[in-house]
């Protein structure tokens, strides 16, 4: 995070006290120098998976930032694909650092996730990476309920999530220390930065996709390995749009 190609210390405290949407504006040129950018692994990864459930016309990549989830996209849908985010910095980046993957029509949209701005029915798959720690549990059935309504139906909703840390990992109490700071921090200062790693939870996200009108499947993803509980390291929620 600190090579001379990522962000300061005192770059990411600027960010931190910043908004959300302002903090990744001024992040966006280097963000994918950071441990935040989404691994090429777990791409590949959730790309191979979505191959193996069919391919598609249509593509959005919701909360896409810089569009690492573009070319996720490009390897599974035919005429175009649509990358969203409410940070025009990141579309900039994303922008200018992919051309040429493969699809006949590629857009750009600067939007809130929560609002989005297209007509019901209008993608075959919907991806997102990395972006759900930048809402609050109480918004995720309005989130799911945007998505819902831009998918066709028989549709896919898409996400790779992580098995959490166990307490005896230290993983654990980084991660409930992070959340802990931040919480802190948004009761102090204004305007808020929300983001939480530990507020996403599949048992309610999966609760909640459901509620919101989709059929559940968990898929593991193999390239991650298990646990030694024999549960998968990583999965890829696959949520299908009922008729």
């Amino acid at each position: 995070m600190f090579s001379p190609e990522g962000p300061s210390l005192r770059e990411l405290a600027v960010q931190a006290l910043s908004s959300v949407e302002r903090g990744y504006d001024l992040l966006a040129p280097k963000f994918d120098h950071t441990p935040f950018r989404t691994p090429d692994s777990v791409l590949d990864a959730v790309a191979a998976a979505l191959k193996r459930t069919g391919s598609y016309d249509t593509g959005l990549d919701l909360c896409c930032g810089t569009g690492a989830g573009m070319e996720v996209l490009a390897s599974v849908c035919r005429q175009s694909i649509t990358g969203v985010d409410f940070s025009g910095g990141m579309l900039d980046v994303a922008r200018k650092d992919l051309h040429g993957i493969g699809v006949p029509e590629v857009n750009w949209v600067r939007a809130d996730a929560r609002a989005l701005p297209f007509r019901a029915g209008s993608f075959g798959v919907v991806v997102s990476f990395g972006a759900f720690g930048h809402f609050l549990p109480s918004e995720l059935p309005g989130l799911f309920a945007q998505v819902h309504s831009a998918l066709r139906p028989g549709g896919c909703f898409a996400f790779p999530v992580l098995a959490p840390p166990r307490p005896t990992s230290p993983v654990f109490w980084m991660l409930l220390g992070f959340d802990g700071v931040m919480r802190v921090r948004n009761a102090v200062w204004r305007p808020p930065f929300v983001m939480y790693y530990r507020a996403f939870r599949l048992g309610e996200v999966r609760r909640e996709l459901e509620r919101a009108g989709f059929a559940v499947d968990l898929h593991a993803l193999p390239e991650f390995g298990e646990r030694s509980d024999g549960s998968p390291r990583v999965r890829m929620v696959a949520a299908r749009k009922l008729p």
